[in-house]
């Protein structure tokens, strides 16, 4: 017996699933290329009652997702949409649950699948992974694995990003590279999991 598909995906899941940044996944959300929802509790509002998954107007959070990140890490839901409806709701003032962090946002499952469709985005055979893509992670990770295995993990973090740039350098017949913070981004879940407690 198999489990049934996801039913959403966090903003994370997304942005690691199409490795790119929140701020694109919000860029691409404030312009009605998909819906990014939160879930909200029984609220009366007028004669209407609004609960569960409702869509969150992107450009009334935006400065959750400035690409600098020094944006507030909580914002206040002024409206909502129910889904499948048109019309926003204005919500009465209550602080303490009308806030969201960027984990309460979501993108539901068909929404992520019908991007992933108009943008050509379906996941490609494992056969074809690595020589598909604009830089060769696959390879960068196996070079990671045998440093590890021969010299242990560096002393700091930003030796061992500096040592993965070094590398695309060297691999790289165009002399593009990816830049720092996406090459910090993949390393820093090894890096925990390596240089953290036991």
């Amino acid at each position: 017996m198999s489990l049934p598909p996801r039913v959403y995906f966090t903003l994370h899941e997304a942005a690691a699933r199409w490795d790119c940044t929140l701020a694109d996944i919000a860029g691409w959300a404030s312009v009605g290329r998909f819906d990014i929802v939160t879930a909200i509790c029984p609220v009366n509002v007028g004669s209407q009652t609004v609960s569960g998954f409702v869509v969150v107007s992107v450009t009334d959070i935006l400065q959750m997702f400035r690409r600098c990140g020094t944006g507030p890490t909580t914002s206040r839901l002024w409206r909502v949409r129910p889904i499948g409806q048109t019309e926003w709701v204005i919500l009465p003032e209550r602080p303490t649950w009308s806030e969201v962090t960027l984990a309460d946002l979501l993108i539901m499952a068909e929404e992520v699948h019908r991007f992933e469709e108009d943008c050509d985005l379906l996941r490609r055979p494992a056969s074809h992974i690595g020589s598909t893509t604009r830089y060769d992670w696959d390879g960068m990770y196996i070079s990671l694995i045998r440093r590890v295995h021969e010299n242990g993990v560096p002393e700091t973090q930003a030796e061992w990003v500096g040592e993965v740039q070094d590398w695309f350098v060297e691999k790289s017949e165009t002399g593009e590279v990816p830049d720092e913070r996406t090459i910090r981004r993949r390393l820093t879940p090894i890096w925990k999991a390596l240089r953290g407690p036991c």
